[in-house]
């Protein structure tokens, strides 16, 4: 199947098939399928980049799971490293966004699977971000996390996403996906929830009307083919639930964790995932540009797609490795979008502008954030 008769199935509206995702993977012409996916975000998005406010909190990096793939997680509290932060120590990352005049739409909170925090915990650290900001944005635990809080706290999956609704918990991120493929989970993330566990969670949040990131974790031991199928069972749930916001191609880091001998991804590769995503996922709105994860100059050049927030003290994949700063201001955001020729705007977590380019120019120049 050529980039030619690909390009006609998606001018026709047809959704491009197993067969034709493989065959996207496995296109030598980079640049070809690039020009591709962005005329089809184009066609969708026009010229438009859109980026948030938002603060990552990871209450504990103490975790049952002990993945192979992980390097931000601890079994034992006496480990090096370890931590697990006290509520006010939680809540005290927002306070100093907000004392320093920086305003944040989101906070985006992931963590570990923790032993002994109790539900309390959690349910007081959601209520607890909301007191000190209530027209914040609470985009909060992975569905690995939802399904072990189920498990811990004998909850079904449904009583445990209406104890954290009513705490201020308003929509959940995509992690924990990984590859869905039984091949692959058993050697890189064994003891988490399974894909069909993953995908129900996110079903049964569809149906409470939470809305949801979806992830594919990429460059460790998958090939083509289950990147492929993986792509395909989020795009069979979206058809279902359309629940969706974002899909999120998260590239592995290899430093400081057991699979540390395998090479990261490469830059094309990178690319290609972003690009085969989009193009197979068209019943997704959002292809989010994770500088975290791909770096700024990858994901600057990825910016056919959509690109993440201002971030600050992001931990997972800088304790794997990310060369990636901790966070970014919006005035570097606002620059490397319109180097990479696209036009800034600025959303909320539900993706309702918040701020169009003139406005966000405005803004930088009265503070001084134009050079």
């Amino acid at each position: 199947m050529s980039l030619a008769d690909l390009s006609e199935k998606l001018d026709a509206g047809v959704p491009l098939t197993f067969a034709d995702g493989l065959a996207l993977f496995r296109e030598p012409d980079l640049l070809g399928l690039a020009g591709l996916a962005n005329r089809q975000r184009e066609r969708r998005h026009g010229d438009r980049t859109t980026f948030n406010r938002n603060l990552h909190i990871n209450p504990t990096n103490l975790c049952v799971a002990g993945c192979p793939l992980c390097s931000f997680s601890r079994r034992r509290p006496d480990q090096p490293g370890a931590y697990t932060l006290t509520l006010r120590q939680a809540w005290e990352k927002l306070q100093a966004r907000l004392d320093a005049g920086d305003p944040v739409t989101e906070v985006h909170v992931v963590g570990g699977l923790s032993p002994d925090l109790p539900l309390d915990y959690y349910v007081e650290l959601l209520a607890g971000l909301k007191r000190l900001q209530p027209s914040l944005h609470i985009k909060a635990f992975s569905a690995v996390e939802i399904f072990h809080f189920h498990k811990v706290f004998r909850l079904e999956v449904a009583e445990v996403l209406q104890r954290f609704r009513a705490a201020g918990l308003d929509s959940l991120p995509g992690g924990g996906a990984e590859i869905f493929a039984p091949r692959v989970r058993q050697r890189i993330c064994p003891n988490k929830c399974n894909a069909e566990e993953w995908l129900e969670v996110h079903r049964t949040a569809h149906r409470m009307g939470l809305r949801s990131n979806c992830t594919m974790l990429y460059g460790t031991i998958e090939t083509p083919e289950e990147r492929v199928e993986h792509l395909l069972r989020l795009r069979e749930l979206q058809n279902e639930t359309n629940g969706f916001q974002a899909f999120v191609p998260l590239a592995f880091h290899p430093e400081n964790n057991p699979l540390s001998h395998l090479p990261p991804p490469s830059a094309a590769d990178d690319l290609r995932v972003c690009a085969v995503a989009r193009l197979l996922l068209a019943n997704i709105p959002h292809i989010k540009a994770y500088w975290v994860s791909l770096g700024i100059k990858t994901a600057q050049t990825a910016l056919w797609f959509d690109f993440d927030g201002t971030v600050q003290e992001e931990k997972i994949y800088h304790l794997a490795g990310s060369d990636a700063p901790q966070a970014l201001t919006s005035a570097e955001i606002l620059r490397l979008i319109r180097a990479a020729g696209r036009t800034p705007v600025e959303r909320d977590t539900l993706y309702h502008v918040v701020a169009e380019a003139e406005a966000l120019d405005a803004r930088a120049l009265s503070a001084g954030g134009l050079r």
